[in-house]
């Protein structure tokens, strides 16, 4: 575990100021690591077969309530047929894991490096760890490999996950998968407001918000992702 002092020394190294050209050098190499990224985790990932990814909070304690619901949908999940994925960091993602690894399914990390909060968790398979710097190369691959996401409480990182769906799916550069929020008290008042206000504006459409369903069971949550294959005669990527 790093100090408090290894940790700003880290943060102050990464926004610190370059010049010009060192920015255009970076720049340039940067695609290079990009690259990488992403073959490393198409040749991966492309072999995981049919998973759901469980999004939330990092900084959920393991006694909390969403914890142990977490942990038992990603074990449903697993009895269902499928793998689990999660950002592979603590708190949720680790519950994810862990409930994948319970019920001895595929267990997925998508890890992303930075200077504070996120570590890789240890119930992810070994060689289904990947390890990303890079924020967009990392939702690619939620997007890409996923069957369904179930979205928990989280933070900032997790409406993001959140959004980026509800966009790609809206303007149709994405099939549509389904969308599982977790905890009706939580995210009741996102999906009220969607409604009162940014429909209420014409900013969306009412279909918009049939993108998603809010339950607060973790069999519920499961049998969304059964029932919308059933629904639309679909089949997961088995």
């Amino acid at each position: 575990m790093e100090s408090n002092n290894e940790e700003e020394i880290k943060i102050k190294k990464a926004f610190q100021p370059r010049s010009w050209s060192e920015e255009k050098t970076s720049d340039s190499w940067m695609v290079f690591k990009v690259m990488a990224e992403f073959v490393q985790a198409f040749e991966k990932l492309s072999q995981i077969g049919p998973c759901v990814t469980i999004f939330g909070s990092a900084r959920t304690p393991r006694d909390n309530q969403y914890y142990k619901d977490a942990e038992e949908i990603a074990a449903k999940l697993v009895r269902h047929g499928y793998g689990v994925i999660t950002g592979g960091g603590p708190g949720i993602m680790e519950a994810g894991n862990k409930g994948a690894r319970r019920e001895n399914g595929k267990s997925v990390g998508l890890n992303i490096d930075l200077p504070f909060e996120q570590f890789s968790n240890p119930y992810i398979d070994t060689d289904k760890l990947i390890n990303f710097d890079y924020f967009f190369v990392r939702k690619v691959m939620f997007v890409r490999y996923s069957q369904g996401f179930i979205v928990m409480p989280g933070g900032l990182g997790t409406l993001d996950e959140l959004f980026e769906a509800f966009t790609l799916i809206q303007t149709r550069k994405i099939a549509r998968f389904p969308i599982v929020l977790y905890g009706s008290s939580y995210w009741g008042g996102l999906i009220q407001w969607l409604k009162d206000t940014v429909l209420a504006h014409k900013n969306i459409s009412p279909e918009d918000l049939d993108l998603v369903n809010i339950v607060d069971t973790p069999s519920d949550a499961v049998r969304v992702i059964d029932d919308f294959y059933k629904k639309y005669m679909l089949k997961p990527n088995f």
